[in-house]
């Protein structure tokens, strides 16, 4: 598909990182998203706090992930990304966005959300608020249940600066006076066990634990009686902290002979990698922090000082201990398919899955069925994440002691997950199913389900591909496409990337999947200036792609050069985005929105006009570098008309018209909230797909 456009501009113009946003700083932004959910009086309470709790956990993650990368690339001295800045410029930038982050995030917590929560009766009073009866009952509890799991470290020369565990709560104390041994008292520190939890609920005074409830953060506790574990000593000062660390695996592709043996490996010690961020109670002396600084070898611009708890997401725990659902989204009620005999469903038309409008059941019972069916001969799948006692492992290892030929290609390196994935590849293999752990280099993030079954004499076919994980718990939060088809060529092409994945294939054409790292990187720049030719012959130039992130230069200037030649192109990113919309003559023909709601967005769908023979693709793919050039990825396409016209109206045409969810990109990186203007009928699209379920 060779492209006939003409580059309109010297092509070295769109290498200018004026025309690149940060991605990391893209996605710091992205929370300021979230954070603005848990303003809007329109959600239950609830789950404005939840929301609250989500930014906060997905900072920690941005610290541990990309922030730990960046001053990774800074001490290597690393060449810059297209955006042009240096990585010591990105990590002061850094440091200024999230310390906004965390002053809005303390600010919405104790001006917007904990006076709600009181007028509701759930309350969480400071150590100075607590009732004479609050004090003492906590103060048993703090003798009874706290004190007998707590290890308090005196420093001293026999007593180093302990080790400490990534985001866990500590307390510094500032002693007075001599000990038991006649040592001088001067610092100690006090190690919260993760076995102690970190909200308390405390007895109800009113005897009403239906509509009054409180409750206290274990940090306050300690606080408040720190004195108590050194009795005879004068405190001077408590101050709470926590580190985060790197939490990013590295291991040497080239020196990597068993994958499980090094990921056990590299896991005991992820806990206690490189130091990236110290959180620190607000009034902490300044020598103490300096103290910390330098046992952690951080620098001034990765302490963040707080003002409050400064585990303050462990509040998300009040959204499990309050059973108030009128303080919660109302339950939703998936649609449910006919599942009493999938392979003749199939047969008959291919299914489309829209979860979590459309109930995630059919998906772990098409294994259990093929797991129980003499027919079936063999099963493939890949599993990245998978959750908890999951359906279909347990329905792999059925089949396979059903005699089934059963293959699963395991991702030990999903982040986060290694140590569950090691968990049930062991049990899959016990079972006696052969696991692969793909290629080593390359993270397997493709979702598909490959079922050999004997019909008629002859062996057919059944495939199962999503753009989300098989994973119950998230098929409920994510919004994500599914597709189950007997389609001959889109089966033999899942049969031919198995081959890949387990054996030593070499790389095939595929005849109707795109595939990282091989074709679907150049069969989407193919495919946009495909549309950039159609526009410059006057014909219709058009482009939608709903995704959660994109920074890949070359699509990026791909996506430029068709918007200089009249294409339109709308974009629905969730997350982080690097191009920059909207610049004259380079990207006027660019629009980026981003979609926030109940559910995360996570499918990704990609739509070309083709003159007027449109092309509609699903893909477990995001429009990084990573995913399109290092990662094994599928991108497929939906075939059949009413299909695809739905997977085009669902999740693109409905999420285009949003104008009460919705977030639009300006030129300078900024976000703007879209409302409905004069004349406009509110539009939420995920409302509208509810609105659609029983």
């Amino acid at each position: 598909m060779a492209s006939k456009l003409a580059t309109p501009v010297d092509a070295r113009s769109l290498h200018d990182s004026a025309l690149y946003l940060s991605r990391e700083l893209s996605q710091l932004d992205f929370n300021f998203r979230v954070l603005a959910q848990a303003y809007n009086a329109d959600i239950p309470l609830l789950e404005r706090l939840r929301y609250m709790c989500i930014s906060c956990t997905n900072l920690d993650e941005f610290f541990e992930i990309r922030a730990g990368r960046i001053r990774h690339a800074e001490h290597l001295e690393m060449a810059a990304g297209s955006d042009g800045r240096t990585y010591s410029t990105l990590i002061k930038q850094i440091h200024a966005r999230a310390a906004e982050l965390v002053q809005d995030q303390y600010d919405c917590f104790y001006n917007a959300l904990k006076p709600a929560l009181l007028d509701c009766g759930i309350n969480l009073p400071e150590h100075d608020q607590w009732t004479d009866a609050q004090r003492n009952w906590l103060r048993k509890y703090f003798r009874e249940q706290i004190m007998p799991v707590l290890s308090p470290l005196g420093l001293d020369p026999a007593h180093p600066f302990p080790k400490i565990l990534n985001k866990t709560l500590n307390v510094v104390v500032v002693l007075e006076g001599r000990d038991a041994f006649g040592r001088e008292g001067h610092l100690a520190i006090v190690r919260a066990p993760r076995s102690l939890p970190r909200i308390i609920r405390m007895p109800d005074a009113d005897g009403d634990g239906e509509k009054f409830h409180d409750f206290v953060f274990l940090s306050s506790v300690l606080s408040a009686f720190v004195d108590e574990m050194f009795p005879g000593m004068r405190v001077k000062g408590a101050y709470q902290f926590r580190v985060t660390r790197n939490s990013e695996l590295i291991m040497d592709d080239d020196d990597v002979d068993n994958l499980a043996h090094a990921l056990r490996d590299e896991l005991v010690g992820r806990g206690y990698l490189r130091a990236v961020r110290l959180e620190l109670e607000e009034d902490c002396p300044p020598d103490i922090a300096q103290m910390l600084l330098q046992k952690f070898e951080l620098t001034d611009n990765a302490v963040y000082r707080i003002k409050g708890p400064v585990n303050l997401n462990r509040v998300d725990q009040v959204y499990d201990l309050v059973n108030r659902p009128e303080l919660k989204f109302p339950p939703m009620h998936p649609r449910q398919m006919d599942t009493e005999n999938l392979f003749e469903t199939i047969r008959k038309s291919d299914v489309l899955l829209h979860h979590p409008f459309d109930a995630f059941t059919p998906v772990p019972e098409l294994v259990r069925q093929a797991a129980m069916d003499p027919n079936v001969l063999a099963i493939k799948q890949t599993l990245y994440r998978t959750g908890k006692d999951s359906p279909i492992v347990d329905a792999l290892i059925h089949a396979a002691r059903n005699g089934k030929d059963v293959t699963v290609v395991v991702e030990l390196l999903a982040r986060f997950d290694e140590e569950a994935n090691l968990g049930f590849a062991d049990r899959l293999q016990e079972a006696g199913v052969q696991v692969v752990y793909g290629v080593v280099g390359y993270k397997t993030h493709a979702k598909m389900m490959l079922i050999v079954r004997r019909e008629n004499g002859k062996l057919n076919r059944y495939v199962h591909m999503g753009t989300g994980n098989y994973h119950a718990g998230t098929a409920r939060l994510y919004t994500d496409i599914g597709l189950m088809t007997c389609h001959p060529e889109i089966t033999e092409d899942v049969h031919q990337i198995f081959q890949q994945l387990s054996g030593l294939a070499s790389e095939v054409k595929l005849k109707r999947l795109l595939q990282s790292p091989f074709s679907l990187h150049s069969g989407l720049l193919e495919r946009i200036e495909r549309e950039a030719d159609h526009a410059l012959a006057g014909k219709q130039g058009h482009v939608i792609a709903k995704m959660n992130a994109l920074n890949e230069p070359n699509v990026i200037r791909a996506l430029y050069r068709a918007s200089q030649a009249g294409v339109k192109i709308e974009l629905i990113v969730r997350g982080a985005c690097t191009l920059r919309p909207g610049v004259k003559g380079v990207s006027e023909n660019i629009t980026v929105r981003s979609i926030i709601g109940r559910f995360l967005e996570h499918h990704r769908v990609y739509w070309f006009a083709n003159d007027n023979t449109p092309e509609i693709f699903c893909s477990s793919a995001d429009w990084l570098e990573r995913n399109l050039l290092r990662r094994v990825e599928t991108c497929f396409p939906i075939l059949d008309k009413k299909l695809a016209k739905r997977v085009f109206d669902e999740t693109l045409a409905n999420y285009l018209a949003d104008n009460t969810q919705a977030w639009a990109l300006m030129p300078d990186g900024r976000y703007e909230r879209l409302e409905p203007q004069t004349g406009q009928t509110p539009h939420s699209a995920q409302n509208t797909l509810l609105s659609k379920t029983d």
